[in-house]
């Protein structure tokens, strides 16, 4: 049976990194995968950069592109006009998030939530839209408790979300814990895990502590003891989130959502591993 793929970029700043990205989605449009997704950045940094990559990637690969959509700091005029232009262009599907401000930057606006903004999109669109918003099996950062954090995306899924991706993690555990506390209060819809190639020790720690994802302590202490050992932390990661997934899609999984920051190889590496690249 085909297991589900998609696959998260962020637009390019710079020609070398669109080029770049060029390469890794035609790289990974092998693979055939349900939809490529595309950031929006901080307080919607990145909006106009964002559509024109989801309409390069469709074009270039004739597979589903689909933007990220936040509403921190928006109104409802400015997503009204978001929606608009993304249905002008034949986009049905989005991910919808509340989003991070910029530093420095107020909170101003009419959503606080992203449930809320899912609200807003069914009370203007109906069922046009396939909706994906965020999980948190480790629970949001900013999240009072776990079970308030488990309320919050039981409010986005009463508010019409189709889909799910979570936050990375590494202790499968926590995916499918969560998992039975979702099937538990009623929530049914599909909960993909997100998935985070190990590359960068460094990077990752750093990620990590901003998003309240955990790096279990044998983890952390392997990719310590390799120091400045790039290839041996590459080859860890691999091994490391090829045993992730394994138990993952052994467990019942509904695909696999990986995080990839426009590059191929890492993402490549494991799904050989898995049997998920075509020969």
């Amino acid at each position: 049976m085909k297991t589900n793929l998609s696959f998260e970029f962020f637009p390019p700043r710079s020609a070398k990194i669109a080029a770049q990205l060029r390469d890794t989605y035609h790289a990974l449009a092998r693979l055939d995968p349900v939809y490529f997704s595309v950031t929006y950045g901080a307080g919607g940094s990145t909006r106009d950069k964002t559509l024109e990559t989801v309409l390069e990637i469709r074009r270039e690969t004739g597979l589903e592109a689909v933007p990220h959509l936040s509403c921190i700091g928006s109104s409802q005029e400015e997503i009204r006009r978001i929606l608009a232009q993304y249905r002008e262009n034949g986009i049905r599907r989005i991910v919808a998030l509340r989003g991070d401000l910029p530093s420095g930057m107020r909170a101003d606006g009419d959503f606080r939530y992203a449930s809320e903004l899912v609200k807003f999109v069914r009370a203007e669109t109906g069922d046009y839209f396939h909706i994906e918003v965020a999980a948190y099996p480790e629970a949001h950062p900013q999240a009072a408790s776990y079970k308030a954090d488990l309320r919050a995306f039981q409010r986005k899924v009463e508010a019409g979300a189709d889909g799910a991706i979570t936050q990375y993690f590494y202790n499968p555990d926590a995916y499918f814990y969560f998992l039975e506390d979702c099937r538990r209060e009623g929530i049914e819809i599909p909960i993909v895990p997100g998935i985070m190639p190990i590359t960068n020790y460094q990077q990752l720690a750093r990620f990590s502590d901003l998003c309240g994802a955990e790096i279990p302590r044998w983890i952390r202490k392997q990719l310590e003891s390799f120091g400045d050992d790039l290839e041996s932390i590459r080859a860890f990661g691999v091994d490391v989130v090829t045993g992730l997934c394994d138990k993952l899609l052994q467990g019942g999984a509904p695909g696999l959502h990986f995080y990839t920051l426009n590059r191929a190889e890492p993402t490549l590496a494991i799904c050989r591993n898995l049997d998920l690249v075509p020969r």
